[in-house]
Formats: structure tokens, sequence, C-alpha cells
């Protein structure tokens, strides 16, 4: 029986080679484009899960109120929460991530990518080591642990393990493991780590175990018996804000902790002074969603193209009725060729998957990878398969196998307007979908243009930055006299940092007025004399720092924001007192908002003192001059800092990599709905073939009564504009409320104007058109005699 179904399937699929490859090009497409949503939401929701204690890791974070919220918590929280509260097992502190020269024989090179670590973070977290003793790894000082890679980087095939590298041209360090290049679906990102010993006798925090600053990214990982429920995570969460609150003197500060689990820091972490690179969990959604709709698409397209054919197989139904066929087998038969038509459509989608899984991961930024030997995967795949085939199958094949076989034999089932409703629906749903996605599409576009060109406050452009290092920031005066004195580097200015994602902040702030009790954090910038002429900032009031006035070493320059925030506008802030960690001071100038965090983020409070330290050169680069520039900045940086390579930086590189998530997203949304949309056409393309050629001899009686080729082509048209216009209404308000929802995410958003959705319309109509027309005017062009005459 089976055999005698495949035999049918087979020959209708080779039969009838348009239909089927319409279905099966649709579907393989479909399938695709699914299989690659889904391996980018599952390495999505995969990240630190590999850890053999994920469950039981969480981050210490903490809430300021004011809507600073912050990944850090101060250094002897960890520890000491270890020692009192017996649910914790263990613990490990992370310092903020290091840039390091390392030396190994005439290879030397800057390295970004490491953190101070406790001697525990092997027994929290899984990642394995390859070579040396973990258990005394970070137990000495002068100890350094490296990745595979930067072992080979710097001892080639050698066993690194006891190898000595030169530090910073200052120090040795020793080699003491070695461990496995740290996987992509980690949220820790690090090449190098050296023991929390190392700073121990040298950073404040630790030396003074300082609970009022947070500069540490704190984890605990609580006991096996611990059962993580609302209640007892509540209960563990008022302990630490308890322990907190008998450490800190200060009653007016007022933070509250919370335990944020390993696994959700990657996609639910909107936190400030976090580590870069965390995904979205909404974007995860949305693309998990658009994975269906297009899966969806493919399906319609299937189920509407077999019901409109029904009448080619309704005799066939008939006789098989008539010999004693049941309407079980007939449903199994119809079942089983769709499944078939999914298989085949699953093995070609394979084949595109691995053809095209190298540039999608160039798009995505991931390094997914499909193996056809996972057993879960082929699993998955297999269930694709079916789901699809069923989905797309079950409403045809209890459509046909319900035919009524008299009625059949004798002619009277209607070869056009059979099942009408549900054809329409059909047509209809695919187009609220291709729609919302059309929508989707456009504004995602606007929104991540008008970030990458909305006005910051200052011009981002030109500006190239070096951050003070080794024997600079003991030359800094002949530093400062080489740039002034060289043309090409005289713009210049020093920062403590670079406005592009402030981290820094304090409510150590006081100022006539200020309500008692009321806590805000305020974040601080240290700039010099040049630094509001060189990011070419407006100053509303009152001027910026000078070297004609001595006492600005104890004057303040803010923003509009923080004028706001004391009760006051730009002209009145001016010769205001503010006292900055205990230290009064004048307001002497009010600076224009500007953007300082990304633009997720609103414009906060913002003081400004004079930076009379150091940190970083910024210098503004003429126009056509980048090259000399460069090459002047590195003459400059070898006469004064040899042991050191010459590193730089772009401003307007570093912000667009802040939002370079959002570009992926938007260009792997945008790839998806045109793929959407190409599919929904496929499907109406077989839709509107095959009711041209049921309409063949009604065409060719209007040409030979005088209809026009447009005639022909509106009559053909018209009920598929129809469809479309009903797409339209049902899509514009479900389309505006599911992207209204995307732009909640961002402080500064595009306006969502009327323009959008009838572009959006416009184009559904003219792609609809477009599809149809093929067939319709071929069809009017065609010699009426010969369809009148056809059989």
């Amino acid at each position: 029986m089976f055999k005698n179904y495949f035999k049918i399937a087979l020959r209708n699929i080779f039969r009838h080679k348009a239909y089927s490859a319409i279905n099966i090009i649709g579907l393989s497409i479909g399938m695709a484009a699914s299989i690659f949503i889904l391996l980018w939401v599952s390495n999505e929701k995969s990240y630190d899960r590999f850890h053999e204690k994920a469950s039981k890791i969480y981050r210490i974070t903490a809430d300021a109120g004011n809507d600073f919220k912050a990944a850090v918590s101060p250094a002897p929280m960890p520890p000491f929460l270890q020692q009192t509260i017996p649910a914790i097992t263990n613990t490990v502190r992370l310092n903020d991530r290091l840039t390091t020269v390392l030396q190994s024989g005439d290879k030397k090179f800057e390295e970004k990518n490491g953190f101070f670590v406790d001697s525990s973070f092997f027994q929290v977290f899984s990642f394995p080591v390859v070579s040396g003793n973990v258990a005394q790894a970070l137990t000495r000082p002068d100890a350094i642990l490296l990745s595979e890679a930067l072992a080979v980087k710097y001892f080639g095939n050698e066993n690194a393990v006891g190898k000595v590298l030169r530090l910073n041209n200052v120090s040795d360090v020793y080699v003491s493991a070695v461990f496995k290049n740290v996987p992509a679906n980690s949220h820790l990102q690090f090449d190098y780590l050296r023991p929390m010993l190392a700073i121990a006798a040298s950073h404040q925090d630790l030396k003074e175990e300082k609970w009022d600053n947070f500069n540490f990214y704190g984890y605990i990982q609580l006991n096996d018996n611990f059962k993580a429920t609302d209640a007892s995570l509540a209960t563990l969460t008022k302990q630490i804000n308890d322990i907190y609150k008998s450490k800190v003197d200060d009653t007016n500060f007022k933070i509250n902790f919370q335990l944020q689990p390993l696994t959700d820091i990657h996609l639910y972490s909107k936190l400030q002074i976090d580590l870069p690179g965390h995904g979205n969990g909404q974007y995860v959604n949305i693309f998990f969603g658009v994975a269906i709709f297009i899966l969806i698409v493919a399906c319609i397209n299937f189920m509407n193209l077999a019901t409109a054919r029904s009448a080619r197989r309704a005799k066939e139904v008939g006789l098989r009725k008539v010999v004693g066929a049941g309407r079980r087998q007939l449903v199994l038969q119809f079942l089983g060729e769709s499944v078939m038509i999914a298989f085949f459509s699953l093995m070609i989608a394979i084949l595109l998957v691995w053809l095209a899984l190298p540039g999608f991961n160039s798009l995505a930024g991931k390094e997914l990878a499909i193996n056809l030997f996972d057993g879960k995967l082929i699993t998955f795949l297999i269930g694709i398969a079916l789901f699809t085939g069923l989905v797309a199958g079950s409403y045809p094949a209890l459509y046909l196998s319900g035919f009524k076989p008299v009625r059949v034999l004798k002619g009277s089932i209607k070869s056009v307007g059979a099942n009408l409703v549900l054809r329409n629906g059909l047509v209809i749903t695919q187009f609220v979908l291709s729609i919302v996605l059309l929508v989707g599409t456009i504004v995602v576009y606007r929104q991540l243009n008008y970030i990458k060109t909305m006005n910051l406050g200052f011009d981002k452009s030109n500006l190239v930055y070096m951050p003070m290092k080794g024997e600079i920031w003991n030359k800094q005066d002949a530093y400062k006299t080489l740039l002034k004195t060289n043309p090409l580097t005289a713009d210049y200015a020093i920062t403590n940092d670079v406005p592009t994602n402030l981290s820094s902040g304090t409510i150590n702030v006081r100022w006539e007025g200020k309500e008692p009790g009321k806590q805000v954090v305020i974040p601080t910038l240290q700039v010099d004399e040049g630094f509001f002429d060189v990011f070419q900032m407006q100053m509303l009031s009152g001027r910026g720092f000078s070297k004609e006035f001595k006492g600005d070493t104890s004057s303040f320059v803010i923003n509009e924001k923080m004028a706001g925030l004391m009760g006051l506008n730009a002209a009145t802030a001016v010769g205001k007192t503010i006292t900055l960690w205990d230290v009064p001071g004048t307001v002497i100038g009010v600076v224009k908002d500007f953007n300082f965090k990304p633009v997720q983020t609103r414009i906060e409070p913002l003081i400004m003192n004079l930076n009379t330290w150091g940190g970083i050169a910024v210098v503004r680069i003429q126009p056509g001059k980048t090259e000399a520039t460069l090459k002047a900045l590195n003459d400059i940086h070898a006469s004064l800092n040899p042991a050191f390579p010459f590193t730089y930086n772009f401003l307007d590189q570093d912000l667009d990599n802040q939002y370079k998530g959002e570009q992926r997203v938007g260009s792997l949304f945008n790839l998806f709905a045109i793929l959407a949309i190409f599919i929904s056409c496929l499907g109406l393309y077989g839709l509107s073939a095959y009711m041209t050629e049921q309409r063949s001899k009604e065409i060719g009686v209007r040409k030979v009564l005088g209809a026009s080729v447009f005639n022909v082509v509106y009559l053909l048209s018209q009920k598929f504009t129809k469809l479309i216009i009903i797409a339209i209404i049902i899509a514009i308000p479900l389309s505006w409320y599911m992207i209204s929802n995307w732009l909640n995410g961002f402080a500064y958003r595009v306006e969502i104007g009327w323009a959008v959705f009838v572009l959006a319309s416009v184009a559904a109509v003219f792609i609809a058109w477009l599809t149809v027309s093929y067939e319709s005017i071929k069809a009017a062009i065609a010699n009426p005699v010969k369809s009148i005459k056809a059989e």
C-alpha cells in the first residue's frame, strides 16, 4: 500500500512540474530561513549554559535608584557574603578588563582582553584548562594564564607553561596555565587572566576593603541544596542588603542589590558599567516569531495551491472510493505526499543552509555550524519537515478525501470557486504577515539610520584618541608640548574617558536647595582646557576651563540636565556652589546637553572638573590629513614611550561599534522579510497562473467580444487586489503595535508616521500586481482562437 502511495506521489510530482517546483522552492526557502533563525536563536539562548554549575551561579548587581542600575558591586562583598551566608558555597570577583603589553623575545603586542580574577575562578566557572595546575595557577601574584590562541601567538607549538613574559616592559610574569579558547557563547570573553593577588596591595578597594566603591564584577555560587524559588531568592537578597547596610556608615546611601542568574546575563542585562557584547531577549523573541511566520507563509502556499487544484484530482478520489478506499486511506495518501514534498524541500533547505552559512555568519557576527551527525539537530530537522508537511497537507488531505464519489463522477465539483473562502483567507493571512514584516523593515532601517546620524551634541568625526600609558605618564608635560608644537596635532584635549559610554558616577554631590536624603547617581568627567573646543561643544552660558584662571582646579562645568536637577537653568546656574566628593567648587559654565552614553539611555546630569592627572589624549584631525597626523602621533609616541607599541582608536568607529548588534539585527530582519515576501509572491504567482489557466476560455471569449489587454489584466488582478487591501487593513494596526513595542527600547527614536504604512501598503500592492501581471498579460495577449478551441 505504502509503495503504491509512494509511486503515485512521485508521479504527481513529476507530472505537474511547475506546481511541484513552486511548492518545493517555497518550502525549501521557508525551511532554510527558519533553520537559520532557529540556529541563531538557539545560539543566543545557549550563553553560559556550558558551565557545570550554571543554574547555581548568580551575579551581584546594584540598583542605586534614578534608573541607575549597574553590573558592579563592592570589592569586599562577595568573600564576606561567603563567610556569612551558609547558602553561598563559593564566590569570585573580576576587575574591569585589562590592557597590557606582553613581550616574548621580539614578539611584543598590546593585549586588551584580560581580567584580574580570584583564585576561585575555575572552581566557579567551567572553563577547561589544557595544561598547568589549575588549583595553583592563580595563587602567585606574578602568574599569568593564557588562552591556547595567545600561547601559540607568543610561544608557537612549545609548551607555554613555565615560560616567562615581559609585562608592560616593567616586570616579568610566568605562565602558570593555558586554558581552552573561551567559547563564543560566553558573556565573559578573555584571552588572559591575572591573579587578584597581583593588585591586592595596590588597589584601594581591596587594600582598604571599601564598601562604597563599585568597581568589581561579583559572582556567587549557591549550594546544591538551595532551591532557587522566588521566595528563597528574595530572602537571600534581603540578607545581602542587610549585610551591606551594616557595613556602610552613610545612612543616606540607599542602594539595593539583586541577584542576576548567570544564564540571563547575555539576553536580559540592560545594566550600566557592564561588559560589552550582550544580546537582546526581545530580538530573540522577534526572530523566533519571524521563523514561525515564514514557515506559515510557506505552508499557506502549499495549502492554497493544493486546494485550488483539487478538481484535477477529484476523479481520482471518486474512483478510489468506488473501488473501496476509505477516507482514512485517502487522508494518509495525501498527507504522505505532502510529507514527501516537505522532505524533498528539507534536503534542498539543508543544502541551501550549508552553502549560505558562511555569508549568514558574516552578516550575523556568529560562528554557527550545522552538524548533520548531531542526533539532536537531525531530530530537530526531521521534526521541522514532519511539522511542515503535516500542517501544509492537513487541510488539502481532509478536503480532497471528503469528495462524494457520485458527485465527482457526475462532474458536479466546480473547478473554480471551490473552497474560495479558505483560499482567500490564506492569501490575506500571507500578506498580513508580509506587510507586517515590510513595515518592520522600513522602521528598523529608519531607526538605525537615525541612531547613526543623530546629533550627539558634539562633532564625532575626525577624532582620534590614545590612552596615556607606560613612560608617558611620567612625561606628560613633554607629551603635551610635542602635541602643541606640531600643527597636525595641536588641536588636542586630555580627558579621563571618551564620552561614548561613561561608567563613572557618584552620589556624593551636594548643592544648595538639594532635598535631604535625595539620592541621585551623577556621572563625572575630568577634562582639560581644550576639551570643549576639540569636541566642538556649545557653551550655553559662562565659560570652559582656562589656563588664565588658576582657581579652575576647584571649578565645575555642568550640562543642562544637571542645571535642571538643581532647579536652575543655564543662565542662573553659573556662580552656584556644588560640593563634589566633599570638596566645594563653583559652577563656571553650562554646556549644551550631549550624549555621553549609548542613545538607548537618555542624557543624564553630568559634572565636569579640571583634569590634572592625565588619562586619554584626543586629537582632532584636519580634513584630508589622517595619515600624516597618525604618523606624527606615532613619532611623538616613539620618542617618549619606545617600549610600548603605538595604539589609537577613532571615536566615530567606537560609536558605530556600540550599535553593531542593532545593525546586524536590522540586516537579518531585512533579509528574512524579503524572503517572506518572496515566498508569498511565489504562492501568489502559482495561484494566479492556475486561475488564469482555468479561465482561459472565458478570456478568449471576452477578447473575441472586444475586451482589451487592460480589461483582461484588470479582470484577473482585481480579485487579488481586494484581498491585498483587506490584508493592509488588518496589518496596519498589528504592525503599529509590534513596532511600537520595539521602539520603546530606545530613549531617542523615530516617530511612526502615516507615510510608513502608506509606503508599505503601496509596496505590497505593487509587488502583488507585479506577481500576478505576468500570467495575466500572457493570457491577455494569447490568441483567443487557440484557447477557445482547446479542450
